[in-house]
């Protein structure tokens, strides 16, 4: 569908439990397009069993995207195949965006975008190696804001069939503000789709990056954490609906489906790992302070419900 809605690739976030909440809370099928947290193409390659863990799909998350980084051509290529044949992704995507050091440390993630020549060959070599369709993110550029405007040609020259752009540089981080305007430029550069990323928080931002970026979708990261509704108040304005919020009821209920699944996903230390995800659910709720510490060392679902019953009588919602 037009405007595509994605969710966006996030490490240690966007797994299959929590790309499976996102899905349960949307209730329509193939609605939004989820892409799976980045693994190394070095780590298939060599059949990690943790790597390979994290590329396992549960059909309710279709359509999904499989995330991959790396620098060598072959590779990528090859752990493409690999995961192909295990899991039979819809598509994959190359991480050019990822501005972490230990990432770019290795010429992996926004590094490939101060080399055209290597970045453009393992496209190249992906799509040449895969049946489904290969897409890249990538930032405005390494320093240059500009930089993807010249970029995100050859990108497409090489066989990409869609660009997400985030509206930073690497050197900026997360730091300031996201320029949709820039990503705009990007998307005049292009022929194939192009979504935007980068601040958007709320339904009503997802459709103001539209406005100002003219891009084709949006893919949207940290405003979704915490908050899976997004997705579905997107698609009630789309459909002419008016967006609600989730009442304390639902969003405790989601809270407490996205543990079962991230349990079964983690095993017993689940319920640490979980923690994050709490802090995201409660984030800007007014008063939510005096629960916070409690949320955050829960060490059972008993823990867990105790504390939610907590919340929804504290009437702080």
């Amino acid at each position: 569908m037009k405007p595509i809605i994605a969710l966006a690739p996030m490490a240690d976030m966007t797994d299959s439990a929590f790309c499976q909440i996102v899905k349960k809370v949307t209730g329509i099928k193939d609605f939004p397009i989820v892409f799976r947290e980045m693994v190394s193409s070095e780590a298939v390659v060599r059949g990690n069993d943790k790597t390979m863990g994290m590329t396992a799909i549960h059909e309710a998350e279709r359509p999904l995207i499989q995330q991959i980084f790396g620098s060598n051509p072959k590779t990528m290529a090859e752990a493409a195949k690999i995961i192909e044949k295990s899991d039979n992704p819809d598509g994959f995507d190359i991480n050019m965006g990822c501005p972490v050091y230990k990432i770019t440390s290795n010429f992996n993630g926004c590094a490939l975008m101060k080399d055209p020549k290597t970045a453009t060959e393992i496209v190249r070599e992906m799509v040449d190696a895969v049946k489904v369709p290969v897409s890249v993110k990538m930032r405005l550029g390494w320093s240059d804001p500009l930089e993807a405007t010249k970029f995100a040609p050859q990108i497409e020259d090489a066989g990409a069939t869609l660009i997400s752009v985030h509206g930073r540089t690497k050197e900026q981080g997360y730091s300031g503000n996201a320029d949709w305007k820039l990503i705009a430029e990007v998307k005049k550069s292009v022929k194939i789709p192009v979504l935007a990323n980068g601040d958007i928080f709320t339904y009503e931002d997802a459709f103001r990056a539209l406005d100002v970026t003219k891009c084709d979708g949006v893919l949207i990261a940290r405003g979704a954490l915490g908050n899976p509704w997004i997705f579905k108040q997107i698609l009630d304005v789309i459909n002419g609906k008016t967006p609600i919020n989730p009442s304390i009821s639902e969003r405790n209920q989601i809270v407490l489906e996205h543990f079962d699944l991230h349990m079964s996903q983690y095993g017993e230390r689940g319920v640490f790992t979980f923690r994050k995800h709490l802090t995201w659910y409660f984030k800007g709720i007014p008063k939510i302070k005096e629960f916070k510490q409690k949320l955050h060392t829960i060490n059972s679902k008993e823990d867990l419900i105790s504390v939610l019953d907590e919340i929804k009588t504290s009437s702080i919602i």
